[in-house]
């Protein structure tokens, strides 16, 4: 009787927990659980927790992973003036529509990738087809265009995902790496030589230009200096031309005073450094030394 009791309430036991196990599901904070009826998706849950169902097959609990996704992708793309580029581009994505993600892809992220990989394909020959070489390789800095490029190919497939309800989001996308063909490496050098090379040539004009301009003013005002300055002499010289006249005036009217005052000039220039002279006592200015020697009567 007490072993038919104990059978009883282990298969009780047993019942419940294979019961609470059949009907009853939790959902971490990392995924997002799709409950389908009969195969077909009726409820989506994002919340964590524990949440009832009926047992298999009425309902069946599909989880899948909300958390960012990546991957990479490399491929050798033609720009619009001909030449092959290696690049290779990172993608993240995560599923912001579990009712749209599972049946388009069961539930696997391995489906989901494979497509977004085919967009991405997509975008690079639909957008980097349309740049020049230039808007990725150059030596002007405001020739480059990664920042633009990027941007459009994440509006591309961010449209064509939605536009085949993907059910998923492209969070970002961006250029991690840029190669060249060898064959096309040989043309790049040439190419970014002759960029440099007319740089060069144009630094150079512009600074045999600016020279050009410096000296022309330089000159300019070297010109204005020379002016000025003779201008100024000749004032100077003016000035004195007119105090000598008024001088001349002076000795007009006492030529003998004027003659000593330049016999006197004349023997002060010969004595100021010691000078021995052998002259002719008579010899002026030497006469004013002979005693007896007076100065010259005016003419008056």
């Amino acid at each position: 009787m007490k072993y038919n009791s104990l059978m009883l309430t282990l298969g009780a036991l047993l019942a419940v927990v294979l019961g609470t196990w059949l009907c009853m599901f939790q959902v971490r904070n990392t995924e997002v659980a799709v409950v389908t009826r009969f195969g077909r998706p009726t409820r989506t849950i994002a919340q964590p927790g524990a949440y009832f169902k009926w047992p298999p097959p009425i309902h069946k609990v599909h989880k899948v992973d909300q958390r960012t996704h990546n991957f990479e992708s490399f491929e050798q793309v033609l720009t619009s003036d001909g030449y092959n580029l290696l690049l290779s581009v990172y993608v993240g994505w995560n599923i912001n529509d579990p009712k749209m993600f599972f049946p388009r892809f069961g539930g696997s992220e391995s489906k989901a990738q494979g497509s977004l990989e085919g967009l991405v394909r997509n975008a690079y020959s639909g957008v980097v087809g349309r740049h020049p070489f230039s808007h990725f390789v150059s030596t002007e800095q405001k020739e480059l265009k990664f920042a633009e490029i990027e941007n459009e190919m994440l509006q591309r497939i961010q449209a064509d995902a939605q536009a085949n309800n993907y059910g998923i989001e492209i969070k970002f996308l961006g250029i991690k790496k840029l190669g060249l063909p060898e064959s096309v490496t040989k043309l790049v050098f040439e190419r970014m030589q002759s960029e440099r090379q007319v740089l060069v040539s144009r630094i150079q004009s512009e600074g045999e230009s600016d020279a050009a301009t410096i000296r022309s003013a330089a000159d300019l005002e070297s010109a204005k200096l020379l002016a000025d300055a003779e201008g100024e002499a000749t004032r100077i010289r003016a000035m004195g031309d007119l105090e000598t006249a008024k001088s001349f005036k002076v000795f007009e009217q006492e030529p003998a005073l004027a003659s000593f005052l330049l016999q006197r000039d004349g023997l002060e220039s010969f004595l100021k450094d010691r000078t021995t002279l052998v002259l002719d006592p008579d010899t002026p200015p030497l006469n004013l030394l002979k005693p007896g020697a007076t100065t010259p009567k005016s003419g008056k």
